[in-house]
């Protein structure tokens, strides 16, 4: 496995440190500031109030981007039938990544 150094992020004008293996901290970068794009748009629409929420409402709407393009690759979503063994584990890598995200969200709200 590769060493994971730690990368500064900021989303929401919050600073977070994520391990990740030096090869992929350009796309780390590049997904957290279109996380931070899709949180600011959900944000400043003024419907969604509270910093867990918005989080979870970006993550919805990256969850359903993301079942739109495999759908229009004719790529089975994770789970399907007929659907890979590496795409249930890309997709539970993602939720994992997800639900670690929101409870770093909620630990910062607490704090």
């Amino acid at each position: 496995m590769n060493q994971a150094n730690t990368v500064t992020v900021k989303i929401l004008d919050k600073e977070y440190q994520v391990a990740c293996p030096e090869e992929q901290q350009s796309e780390l970068m590049v997904s957290a500031k279109y996380l931070d794009k899709q949180m600011r748009g959900i944000r400043d629409s003024g419907k969604v109030i509270g910093l867990e929420r918005i989080a979870v409402m970006a993550a919805l709407n990256l969850s359903h981007e993301l079942l739109q393009a495999s759908e229009h690759d004719n790529m089975p979503p994770a789970g399907a039938p007929g659907s890979t063994p590496a795409d249930d584990g890309t997709f539970r890598q993602l939720s994992g990544k997800i639900d670690e995200a929101l409870y770093q969200l909620r630990q910062m709200e607490i704090g």
